[in-house]
């Protein structure tokens, strides 16, 4: 039995806490290839997660928030936002599932928050196509700029571009 618990909760939070990238994962799975990979992402606010898609090859992902709160947001093949779902553990939503190929990215709400990913195997990485060319590169200057307009992005809003009043 794998125990999925505060104390593994906490664990993994101070440990996104003292990470550059600001997350960190624990993988529930045994191996890279399982048919079905399940993990624990704990995120802190200011973490990057840039937009990408599972295309190559296609994959569906499901993701329920466990602890914290968290946006999830949708892009069209522009970069324009066709929908941002807010879960938290005392909001309304729980999670979502993002159908395979759908350009998507997550923001951090609140500190301390922890998701659980789920989505078929084997293990690939995200391949090079499949991050947004729209989007700052991890590590890129202009990153922290992107979160902080993910932060309040809505359907319609696209990065760089003034909303209409």
């Amino acid at each position: 039995m794998k125990p999925i618990d505060n104390a593994r909760f906490d664990a993994l939070c101070a440990e996104a806490d003292e990470a550059p990238r600001r997350r960190a994962h624990d993988l529930i799975h045994d191996s890279r290839a399982e048919p079905v990979q399940r993990m624990l992402i704990a995120v802190q606010p200011g973490t990057y997660l840039q937009p990408h898609r599972h295309l190559d090859p296609p994959k569906w992902e499901l993701l329920l928030l466990l602890k914290g709160a968290a946006a999830w947001l949708g892009f069209d093949d522009e970069g324009r936002v066709t929908a941002r779902l807010e879960a938290g553990a005392h909001k309304r939503s729980k999670g979502l599932e993002c159908p395979e190929g759908t350009w998507h990215s997550v923001v951090c709400l609140a500190p301390d928050t922890v998701l659980f990913e789920c989505k078929p195997g084997p293990f690939a990485p995200v391949a090079a196509s499949d991050f947004a060319p729209w989007a700052p590169t991890e590590g890129a200057a202009e990153a922290a700029d992107y979160v902080r307009w993910m932060l309040r992005a809505q359907p319609g809003d696209r990065y760089g571009t003034p909303r209409p009043d």
